[in-house]
C-alpha cells in the first residue's frame, strides 16, 4: 500500500462530495472488487433459505431421502461460499478504509508544510488534531458503502422479488416498508449532519485550547494559573458533554429503527407466510424461505442505515478538511517568475528602510520586538511585500529557490524527537567535524557533556528535556550547521546568560564572516558585534549606525540598549518607539 504514496496526486477538494469521489478514483480496482464481493455476499445471503425450501419440499416433506441429502449438501456449501466471501469483503474493505485514511492524513501533512509559517495564523493547532483523530477516520469510514453498502442495495431488491414470487404481499410489504424506512430514517440522518457538525465544532475548539494549556503548562505553572485554565477547560468539557448527548440522542433513534423495522417486517411477513400456508395458497418450504428472506433482511437494512449514518459524519468531516484545505499560504509563487539574483546579492525593504549588505553582520534593534520580527518576514519572504533582492522583487522569485538560500532561525522553530545529532543536523548528514564547530559556535558544548550518550542522546519531542536556553542554543547551531547564504536569527540570545550571550555573539560573528547574517536585538553584547545596526522606530529605521556610533549620537537607542541602567537617558519624543 505504500507504492500509493510515492507520486501522490492533487486531492480534489472543491467541496466535501469531490474530495470522496477523489479517493475512490484513488483505488479503483480495489473498491470495485469490494463492490463485487459486497454484491456476492449480500446476495449469496439469499440462498440458504431457498435451498433449505427445497430440502423441506423436496426431501423431507415426500420423505425422498437422496434429495434431501442433496439439498442439505449444497445448504453447507452455500453457506461455506458464503463465509470465504465475508472474509474476502473484510479484508478487502479494510484495505480501502487504510488507504483512504493514510491518503487523507498525508494531505493533510502535504497542505500543513505548504502553509508553513502562515498555518499558525490561519488555523489552530487544535483544529489539525481533531481532523487527524476523528475527521480522517470519519471520512475512511464512508466509503464502505462502495462494499456492503451497494451489495445491501442489491440483496433487498432481489429479498422483495424473491418474496413477491412466493406471494404478492408479501413484496408489498417490503417495499411499504423501504418507503417507511426513508421516511423516518432520511429527517433524523439530515438532524445528525446538523448536530454533529456542532459537535465537531465544539471539540476543534477544546482540543486547541487543550494544546494551548499543555503548551504553556509550565508558565502556567509558575504564574499560578493553571487553576483557571483548568476551570475554563472543565465548563468546555461539560458543553462538549452536553453536545455529545445530542448527537447521541440522534443516533440512538436512528440505531432503534435500524434495529426495530427489520423485526416488523419479519413479524408482518410471518404473519402473510403462515396464513397463506394455512390456506394451502403455498407450501410448507415456501413459509420457510419467506421467513428466512425476512429475516436476513435485517443484514442489508442495517447496512443501508450504517451506511447513511457513514455517510453523513463523512460530510461533516469532509466540510472541515476541505475548508482546511481551502487556506491557502501568505506568501506564493504567483505569475511568471524571474531568476533568483547571483550571490551575495542586498536585501532591501522599502517599507522600513533597511537594507542587509551582503557578506555582513547587520542587526536590528527596536523598541517592540514585533517590529523587528515583521521586517525579517518581508526580508525573508515570510509576509506579502516589496522587499528587492538584487534589484530583483523578491515575491517574483520561486519561493522553493528563495527558501534554499535564506533561512530564518527563530525561537518558535520546532525540535522534533530524535537523537541530539538528529536534532542538529536537520535534514542534512553532516561529519561529526562539522557537528562540532556548529554546537562550539553557539556555545552548546556543556548540552553535549551533560547529556549521558553525547550526540547520540535522546531529545524528546519539542526539546522537552532540555531547558529554554539549551533549546535556544541548539536551534542556532542547527541554523549555523545549515551554512545559508542569507541566515536571519531572531533574539538568538534572549534565553541565556551575559556570559553565554557574549560567547555566542562572538562566535557568530565568526562563524558567519563572510557570510550574510541578519539578527534582531536589543542586547548590547550582540549589537556590538554587528557591522551595520538599524534603529527601528514605529516600524522604520530612525537612525543607522555601528553600536559605539549609535550609542554616542542617537539618544533613544541609547536608553533602549541600556536597558533603563545607569547610562539611560530621556528618549525624545521622535525617537520613542
Amino acid at each position: 500500500m505504500t507504492d500509493a504514496y510515492v507520486q501522490p496526486s492533487p486531492s480534489d477538494s472543491r467541496t466535501p462530495g469531490r474530495y470522496l469521489w477523489w479517493l475512490v478514483t484513488r483505488q479503483r480496482r480495489r473498491i470495485a472488487t469490494g463492490s463485487l464481493l459486497g454484491m456476492l455476499w449480500m446476495t449469496g445471503m439469499m440462498v440458504p433459505p431457498y435451498v433449505l425450501a427445497r430440502a423441506i419440499d423436496d426431501g423431507l416433506a415426500p420423505r425422498d431421502w437422496p434429495a434431501l441429502g442433496g439439498w442439505s449438501a449444497a445448504f453447507l456449501g452455500v453457506a461455506g461460499v458464503n463465509a470465504l466471501l465475508a472474509v474476502a469483503l473484510h479484508r478487502t474493505m479494510t484495505k480501502v478504509r487504510m488507504e483512504a485514511a493514510f491518503r487523507t492524513a498525508h494531505v493533510v501533512v502535504v497542505h500543513t508544510t505548504r502553509l508553513g509559517a502562515s498555518f499558525s495564523r490561519q488555523v489552530t493547532a487544535g483544529e489539525v488534531v481533531t481532523i487527524a483523530m476523528t475527521d480522517v477516520g470519519a471520512i475512511s469510514n464512508t466509503l464502505t458503502l462502495a462494499g456492503p453498502g451497494l451489495g445491501a442495495l442489491l440483496s433487498y431488491g432481489v429479498a422483495a422479488v424473491l418474496l413477491f414470487s412466493i406471494a404478492p404481499a408479501l413484496g408489498a410489504v417490503v417495499l411499504i416498508g423501504t418507503l417507511l424506512l426513508a421516511l423516518l430514517i432520511g429527517p433524523l440522518l439530515v438532524r445528525l449532519q446538523r448536530v454533529d457538525a456542532g459537535y465537531r465544532e465544539h471539540q476543534s475548539a477544546l482540543a486547541a485550547r487543550l494544546v494551548d494549556v499543555v503548551g504553556g503548562l509550565r508558565v502556567l505553572g509558575g504564574l499560578g494559573g493553571k487553576e483557571v485554565y483548568a476551570g475554563r477547560y472543565r465548563r468546555g468539557s461539560q458543553a462538549l458533554r452536553a453536545q455529545g448527548h445530542r448527537v447521541g440522542a440522534v443516533t440512538s433513534w436512528v440505531q432503534a429503527l435500524g434495529g426495530g423495522l427489520p423485526t416488523l417486517f419479519l413479524a408482518a411477513v410471518t404473519w402473510l407466510a403462515a396464513r397463506a400456508a394455512v390456506r394451502g395458497t403455498i407450501s410448507v418450504g415456501e413459509l420457510v424461505a419467506a421467513y428466512g428472506y425476512a429475516a436476513v433482511l435485517a443484514v442489508p437494512v442495517s447496512f443501508l442505515i450504517k451506511s447513511g449514518h457513514d455517510i453523513t459524519r463523512g460530510l461533516v468531516a469532509g466540510r472541515r478538511l476541505t475548508r482546511f484545505l481551502a487556506l491557502e499560504p501568505d506568501v506564493a509563487d504567483r505569475g511568471a517568475p524571474c531568476p533568483a539574483p547571483a550571490p551575495h546579492a542586498p536585501l532591501r525593504d522599502p517599507a522600513s528602510g533597511v537594507e542587509v549588505a551582503p557578506g555582513r553582520l547587520t542587526a536590528l534593534a527596536g523598541a517592540r520586538r514585533g517590529e523587528c520580527a515583521d521586517v525579517v518576514d518581508r526580508l525573508c519572504r515570510f509576509a506579502p511585500s516589496a522587499v528587492t533582492w538584487g534589484g530583483v522583487r523578491l515575491d517574483q522569485v520561486p519561493l522553493e529557490r528563495v527558501r534554499a538560500r535564506v533561512l530564518v532561525a527563530d525561537n518558535d522553530a520546532e525540535l522534533f524527537p530524535g537523537t541530539l545529532r538528529e536534532v542538529v543536523s536537520g535534514r542534512g548528514s553532516p561529519d561529526d567535524e562539522a557537528i562540532e564547530r556548529a554546537v562550539h559556535a553557539a556555545m552548546a558544548q556543556d548540552i553535549v557533556r551533560a547529556l549521558p550518550a553525547g550526540l547520540d542522546s535522546p531529545v524528546r519531542a519539542h526539546g522537552g528535556n532540555l531547558s529554554g536556553g539549551q533549546r535556544q542554543r541548539l536551534r542556532l547551531a542547527r541554523a549555523l550547521l545549515a551554512d545559508p547564504e542569507v541566515l536571519a536569527t531572531v533574539e538568538p540570545t534572549s534565553a541565556v546568560d551575559a556570559h553565554t550571550e557574549a560567547a555566542v555573539a562572538a562566535r557568530l560573528r565568526a562563524a558567519r564572516a563572510g557570510r550574510t547574517t541578519l539578527v534582531t536585538s536589543t542586547s548590547p553584547l550582540l549589537l556590538a558585534q554587528a557591522d551595520t545596526v538599524y534603529y527601528l522606530v514605529d516600524g522604520k529605521v530612525s537612525a543607522t549606525g555601528t553600536h559605539r556610533e549609535l550609542l554616542r549620537t542617537c539618544a533613544g537607542y541609547r536608553g533602549l540598549v541600556s536597558r533603563g541602567g545607569p547610562d539611560a537617558v530621556e528618549t525624545p519624543p521622535a525617537d520613542r518607539a
